[in-house]
């Protein structure tokens, strides 16, 4: 367990909450897509718990998210700009109200094709 008030653990979790919101899942869904228990969820977003590695990838693929964004975060590394940039279009994809779930995950997934294979990455 953490020690209460450590900076970084507590930013992580907020992020980790914004993140679940984002996706719009309860800490329960959250909880059975990764198989980690609710009330471990809870203490990690409420900045308690440094998750694993394990933990950490099974968010990251719960929430659709890079497991290195995740991971960045869970350090308390700041992200560049362009992984800033990157983060902040996939969250406006995500918020889009004129596009269903399916049309999402198409952009997100061209998205992140062109930017696997753009010069400098």
């Amino acid at each position: 367990m953490a020690k209460p008030g450590d900076a970084a653990l507590s930013a992580f979790g907020e992020y980790l909450r914004t993140q679940r919101r984002l996706a719009n899942l309860t800490l329960r869904e959250l909880s059975d897509l990764t198989n980690v228990s609710n009330p471990y969820l809870s203490q990690v977003e409420r900045g308690l718990h440094r998750p694993s590695v394990q933990v950490l990838t099974a968010l990251a693929k719960a929430l659709d998210v890079s497991a290195e964004a995740l991971f960045a975060q869970a350090a308390g590394l700041k992200d560049d700009d362009a992984n800033t940039a990157s983060s902040d279009t996939e969250t406006a994809i995500r918020n889009d109200p004129h596009l269903d779930a399916a049309q999402k995950e198409a952009l997100l997934a061209v998205y992140r094709s062109y930017r696997a294979t753009s010069p400098g990455e």
